[in-house]
């Protein structure tokens, strides 16, 4: 799997545009997390539409051109640094087709930071653009504005990568070893939704898989990852992290099954690993090559994930 573009770090009075890509934003949230991103050093710019409403969906953050727009406006701004995203839901698969994608291209390399429905962003960010992103907690999100681990974790990889290149986790092995490759991944039901889609990487193959889901029954997680083995999407992954899988069933009948659609593959498998819909929630770069010690509960990365 190829290695993508590290974007660069930042720094104090780096300028980082807040965009509402999914579900709508509670205006209270995105004042606190503005709010500690300015007690960062940071510059942040909510986005025109960032507190947009549909119409007539009113689990989207406005309409799709808005939200399409903000995204692209500010990637493409030269004075912005970091498109950080404002929170999750669903709407990103109904505004990427409506992305310049050449456009955005030319526009550079930056960091871009965010997960749960973000994830079909992360895929179309490796695909079209060639970028390392962050799968991290997001602007508005409670996770970020209530966890002090979570912020201190996001801080280290945006301003000081090198401190958090080993990243050590809570985790164990669900099935043991160590495996070098390229991380990528996400939420699993995008993932699996993703299929087929132009932004959607051809396979996992070479790759460090991490894993999550919130909300699902685990018939629902079953057919997802049901799916990606079925689509072949699986073969040649070189092991996967399994993340939170909050207001999923009980752990113990989640864990059985990934175990029995997982075992198969033959490759370390780290569960618990503390990143997704969860508390103090890691910040994972995805497109960078590392090695997994399922034993150990370390991802070690290669080299930062920014320059």
């Amino acid at each position: 799997m190829k290695q993508l573009q590290r974007p660069a770090r930042l720094a104090p009075g780096a300028r980082v545009a807040v965009v509402a890509t999914s579900g709508p934003v509670p205006v209270e949230r995105l004042r606190a997390g503005l709010d500690v991103l300015r007690g960062w050093g940071l510059d942040p710019v909510a986005a025109p539409h960032v507190l947009d409403r549909h119409d007539d969906f009113g689990y989207l953050a406005g309409a799709d051109a808005a939200r399409a727009d903000d995204l692209q406006r500010a990637w493409c701004d030269p004075s912005v640094d970091a498109v950080l995203c404002a929170r999750g839901g669903y709407g990103v698969q109904r505004m990427a087709g409506l992305l310049d994608w050449e456009a955005m291209r030319r526009a550079g390399p930056k960091v871009f930071v965010g997960f749960s429905d973000v994830t079909a962003l992360h895929e179309a960010f490796a695909t079209r653009l060639g970028l390392v992103t962050l799968h991290g907690p997001m602007a508005a999100g409670l996770d970020f504005i209530d966890s002090e681990r979570a912020r201190d974790h996001l801080h280290a990889t945006l301003f000081t990568p090198e401190k958090v290149q080993r990243i050590a986790t809570d985790g164990r092995p669900l099935i043991p070893g160590r495996a070098r490759g390229t991380t990528l991944g996400g939420c699993l039901s995008l993932l699996a939704s993703e299929l087929g889609t132009p932004h959607a990487r051809p396979s996992a193959r070479g790759g460090l898989l991490c894993l999550e889901d919130v909300g699902e029954e685990t018939y629902r997680l079953d057919r997802y990852l049901t799916q990606l083995l079925r689509a072949d999407w699986l073969s040649g992954v070189h092991g996967v992290l399994l993340g939170s899988w909050h207001d999923c069933d009980p752990y113990d009948t989640v864990r059985a099954m990934l175990t029995d659609r997982l075992s198969p593959l033959n490759v370390p498998v780290l569960e618990n690993a503390g990143f997704g819909h969860c508390p103090d929630a890691l910040t994972i770069p995805f497109g960078t090559a590392a090695e997994l010690d399922a034993d150990r509960g370390t991802l070690t990365l290669d080299e930062p994930a920014l320059r």
